[in-house]
């Protein structure tokens, strides 16, 4: 499957309506290619003073790999709970149900001028706080390890550093519940670049 056109807005053409979606974007690819998929879109919506994420669903198959595209400008608060329900309706289905299928984010690559994915198929989203050793991304992008502020250059210094003394790599990722999609895609995509393996596949938000 290629991408040509595609760079921050992502255009659905539905029933002659022009829709678009301003994706996340970042300047490196974990996975470039995604075969036998489905899209599903979470559209950011206003009303009044009021911000709301709309889902559209209706082309995804249950068997195939999920592609997620979201706005960015959506905070956690309203696309997790979406996609807590997306996953929840996929894991529990029977009848049709394909071990081998996987769900993926969408964002822009700005390198190559086309689409990317992040795979988040094995990730069980909780809208609480956690306990032990956290890794924390406020909503001013900025990272905390055990309540410290951490820089971006030192994160990986310091979880080993924790890693040598707890002798555990059971670190939990949580963010900020305001804080937009798309910076959480780049967060992730900041993780996945570390090539730390943690053991918990949980992610928190509040």
């Amino acid at each position: 499957m290629k991408y040509f056109t595609l760079i921050v807005l992502f255009v659905l053409f539905s029933c002659g309506n022009k829709e678009d979606i301003l994706l996340p974007k970042s300047a490196v690819t974990v996975v470039s290619d995604v075969q036998d998929h489905s899209p599903i879109y979470i559209f950011f919506r206003s009303k009044d003073k009021d911000t709301m994420a709309e889902v559209n669903r209706k082309n995804s198959i249950i068997s195939t790999n999920w592609i997620l595209n979201i706005d960015k400008r959506l905070p956690l608060r309203l696309v997790i709970p979406e996609v807590i329900k997306l996953q929840q309706k996929k894991r529990e289905e029977k009848a049709h149900k394909n071990e081998k299928a996987e769900n993926y984010y969408s964002y822009a690559d700005t390198i190559g001028k086309n689409l990317a994915f992040i795979r988040f198929t094995n990730v069980y989203y909780k809208m609480e706080k956690p306990m032990g050793t956290i890794i924390f991304f406020d909503k001013n992008n900025e990272i905390l390890i055990e309540n410290t502020i951490v820089k971006k250059e030192k994160v990986k210094e310091v979880l080993i550093q924790i890693l040598s003394k707890e002798q555990s790599n059971n670190f939990t990722l949580s963010f900020n519940k305001d804080l937009s999609f798309g910076s959480y895609i780049q967060n992730k995509i900041f993780i996945e670049s570390l090539k730390l393996e943690m053991k918990s596949n949980q992610e928190f938000i509040y």
